[in-house]
């Protein structure tokens, strides 16, 4: 029990029983368009971090939230549970991947459960299940149906340390490291698996300026990731060799194309490196494609630019990349930084081709490429008959004069190799005919290929399991071997979000109806480095299922949120670092709905925040407090009166009800949180100045209670409860207020503005026990004048202002006051006019009673002599105080 005596284990306890008892969270098959949160699935490494905590709490939260919307939601749990990791944890304690995952998966749902969050688990998926894995195999097999599965020998990423092939996005960082264990990453030749992801490649792109609702980081990533670039391809004849491709986004730069570079890996430098030892020695020790600066070694080739006919040296360089473009490229140091830094270091020629566009009439000016490469677009120089046309241009008069020159576009993009040498994984639903039939498609009928028993070696796996790899070929019924790769685990996350619409199907990965009906998903939330991997390949699967399988949407989610890091001092929250917050003590010292509430008001959900131990002590004690304040409502029935205290009150429960629900909509939670904390303190303040009004009081705290329940879940319905309620309060409807927004924060603004001024003039005067407090209205024509101000761009302020006869009449007031605005004319604000800044301060001149025990009087300004009115402005009324 904590010290403010809430017992959050007992009543956590009683509502989660309460909850499954009555099946709350079950999203029936029958719903129409529901609203589908969905958190990203976790891997299931054995325990709930901070990270799972606030990804799961910010999606329960705005799945309740929508609850009480009156949405239909659906809010599905699953297990990413295939993958490394597991392996190696069964080999350390000598069990299977199997038993380690599935006791994995049994502790991290109870600590679900504890945490509250109100999952259909009528729905829940693991991927290492066959029942799962099956549609992998009968995906991979429709995609092999449509060409987009080839299997090649390719140079693939290899991690030594895990013993298997990468993906190009799972090789992370200028230093290539392995994305799992940060091991550097070797090249090897391998026969691999391919998904043809690049023939939806324009798709991919050009559809990211669609998704509005997700973060531009993310989409600015996959565009980067994709990396279409459009350019041309041009030959450029090499000495001995031929004609060999270079492609250039820049083809107005031709003529200053001083040198050609290969590839270490292109088929002419090995040829060159059979009879050179400098190559050699080059491409087998020096090259270093992810060094700091460019390197490379001089043959004896030349090659002839085809814009001049002149012949230019041919080097072997590290900095050209076969996997990119054609592994050839036209070195132009001139307007390239890299190829500027090379030049210089092996002493080539530098010339200058493009120059910044000149004004009208001008010549253009060689631009200084001594230090540094001029690299913007231009007009053309030292180009013969190209000179002084712009680059725009110029690139294209060049790709049609120049024969061989032709437009392309490139990408970045690579296809996706699949195949893993590891055990706990899909297995790929292959057989090998002994005879001449090849790579053979595993019959639908035969799915699921199933994994053996797991077998502890190095290298592949399943190439030790003898048994199970040899089988008969579905073709001609002779002697086959099974495929013994598995299938990189990103192939199970591509489309498990449709499996949640239909997770007991027998003979389809998704009921299409269904899946129509439920999709995409419309909020989904889950870690920015997954930006380019499984958020990209997941756009692609859904693509292709569109296009062969009947799916109606071409993208999975239509909202995205990738939420902060928790840290702690500042850092990331680390096994490694030994700086992480157990999410079991915080939840058995101070509650479930403590942890979650605290994290959601600590800061917006994309932000990183520190965990505080400190702030989490206070959220458990505003937490009691509003316990005890709820009871206390009920054990003593107020009867204050319905007057001018009460109406500021409603208006506060009005206002904080109709902006925290638009803070919800926008899973901005800190804010609807702060909103409805202060509701708190109003009202905690209006019992303690005065007895309540009864039902203005009690709407408050239903409020109150209705605004926390989709963060604090267990407390919101032990209060609801308390408050009367038979039903749950995760299925009571929201609470509903209307009102001006820009009205409430001026009020607002107003009484925080004067409260201030109050605090500053006591303090300032030395005032220990004031009396009285007058609060004074200014006069109507300064509302006017203030109106003019604001609307007014005539630089001769005073003098407009003297146009109006009322305020003219004023005399000097009116000409200080004209000063002033004209002295404040940038920072000028619309406020409250006289009447509803009367009103407003009526209202809430309890709170300066209360806080100064002194009798305060809200005064028009016909009341009082104008010495005292020459201090009242709009927003700012005049204080006096008597002592």
């Amino acid at each position: 029990m904590s010290d403010a005596g809430y017992d959050h284990a007992a009543v956590e306890r009683r509502w989660q029983a309460a909850w499954d008892d009555a099946d709350v969270y079950r999203t029936s098959d029958d719903v129409e368009e529901p609203t589908y949160v969905l958190g990203m699935y976790p891997y299931p490494s054995g325990k709930l971090h901070m990270g799972h905590v606030r990804n799961y709490t910010i999606t329960d939260a705005y799945a309740r939230y929508r609850r009480m919307c009156g949405d239909s939601v659906l809010h599905p749990m699953g297990w990413d549970a295939f993958g490394l990791p597991a392996e190696n944890a069964a080999k350390e304690r000598d069990t299977n991947p199997r038993d380690w995952t599935v006791d994995c998966i049994d502790t991290m749902r109870d600590q679900m459960h504890a945490m509250g969050f109100g999952y259909d688990w009528d729905r829940e998926i693991a991927t290492c299940n066959p029942e799962y894995y099956q549609w992998n195999q009968w995906l991979f097999t429709r995609f092999h149906e449509e060409d987009l599965i080839e299997r090649r020998d390719a140079e693939v990423n290899w991690c030594p340390e895990c013993e298997t092939v990468l993906a190009d996005e799972q090789v992370e960082g200028d230093d290539e490291l392995c994305w799992r264990c940060d091991t550097p990453v070797e090249q090897r030749e391998l026969e691999q698996w391919f998904l043809k992801i690049t023939e939806y490649a324009d798709e991919l792109l050009e559809d990211i300026d669609d998704l509005e609702g997700w973060p531009n980081s993310v989409r600015q990533m996959q565009r980067n990731w994709i990396g279409r670039q459009y350019g041309a391809e041009v030959d450029f004849d090499i000495s001995g060799h031929g004609a060999v491709t270079a492609f250039t986004t820049r083809l107005d730069t031709i003529h200053g194309a001083t040198f050609f570079a290969l590839a270490p890996d292109h088929p002419i430098s090995e040829q060159v490196a059979e009879e050179d030892d400098d190559v050699r020695h080059f491409i087998d020790h020096e090259a270093d494609p992810d060094g700091d600066e460019p390197n490379g070694v001089a043959t004896d080739l030349t090659a002839t630019n085809p814009a001049t006919g002149e012949e230019i040296p041919v080097y072997v360089a590290d900095f050209v990349l076969s996997d990119v473009g054609t592994g050839a490229l036209m070195a132009v140091p001139g307007h390239d930084e890299r190829d500027h830094a090379f030049a210089q270091k092996m002493d080539e020629e530098i010339v200058p081709v493009v120059a910044p566009e000149p004004d009208e009439g001008e010549e253009p000016e060689i631009p200084d490429i001594s230090e540094a490469a001029y690299t913007d677009d231009g007009v053309l120089v030292n180009s013969g008959e190209y000179n002084g046309t712009a680059s725009a241009e110029a690139r294209e008069r060049l790709t049609a004069d120049i024969d061989s020159a032709e437009e392309a576009t490139q990408y970045q993009l690579r296809d996706w190799g699949i195949s893993r040498q590891r055990y706990w994984g899909t297995p790929i639903p292959v057989v090998h005919c002994h005879d001449d039939c090849g790579a053979v498609m595993v019959p639908d009928e035969d799915l699921p290929v199933e994994l053996p028993e797991f077998i502890n070696t190095t290298g592949n796996p399943l190439d030790a399991a003898e048994e199970w790899k040899q089988t008969t070929c579905p073709a001609c019924g002779g002697d086959a071997t099974r495929e013994t790769d598995t299938m990189d685990t990103f192939v199970d996350s591509s489309w498990y979000f449709l499996r949640y619409v239909s997770p007991d199907l027998e003979d389809a990965p998704f009921d299409l109806e269904r899946a129509n009906d439920w999709m995409p998903v419309d909020q989904y939330v889950g870690g920015i480095e997954h930006a380019v991997m499984h958020l990209l390949y997941s756009r692609f699967f859904t693509k292709v299922l569109a296009d062969h399988e009947g799916l109606e949407h071409r993208e999975p989610f239509t909202n995205l949120l990738a939420q902060g890091m928790v840290q702690l001092e500042g850092e990331k929250m680390s096994k490694s670092v030994g700086n992480t917050v157990s999410p079991q003590r915080i939840v058995e010292e101070y509650g479930a709905d403590t942890a979650r509430l605290f994290m959601m008001q600590a800061a917006q959900p994309e932000r990183d925040f520190d965990w505080s131990e400190e702030g989490v002590r206070s959220t458990n004690a505003f937490l009691g407090r509003l316990k005890e304040m709820v009871e206390a409502y009920v054990t003593d029935e107020p009867a204050g009166e319905k007057d001018a205290i009460a109406n500021y009150v409603d208006a506060e429960i009005d206002a904080t009800i109709a902006i925290a629900g638009s803070e919800y909509d926008d899973l901005r939670f800190n804010r609807a949180l702060r909103e409805t904390q202060d509701l708190v303190r109003t009202l905690r303040q209006y019992a303690d100045y005065t007895e309540p009004h009864a039902d203005t009081y009690e709407r408050g705290l239903s409020a109150v209670v209705r605004l926390l329940a989709p963060v604090a879940p267990h407390l919101a319905e032990e209060l609801y409860e308390t408050l009367g309620h038979d039903e749950f309060v995760v299925d009571a409807p929201w609470p509903a207020a209307t009102v001006d927004r820009d009205h409430v924060a001026k009020r607002r603004r107003l009484v925080t503005n004067t409260r201030e001024d109050v605090r500053d003039i006591i303090d300032v005067a030395g005032i220990e026990d004031p009396q009285a407090i007058d609060v004074v209205i200014a006069p109507d024509w300064k509302y006017d004048a203030l109106e003019i101000a604001i609307e007014s761009d005539a630089p001769n302020l005073i003098g407009e202002l003297m146009q109006e006869s009322h305020i003219r009449e004023q005399g000097d007031a009116a000409a200080n006051y004209g000063q002033d605005l004209q002295a404040e004319r940038e920072a000028l604000e619309v406020t409250l006019g006289p009447d509803a800044e009367y009103d407003a301060l009526e209202s809430a001149a309890w709170l300066l009673e209360r806080e100064f025990d002194a009798n305060v009087a809200v005064v028009t300004a016909n009341e009082v002599d104008d010495s005292v009115l020459k201090n009242a402005a709009p927003g700012r009324p005049a204080i006096e105080i008597e002592d």
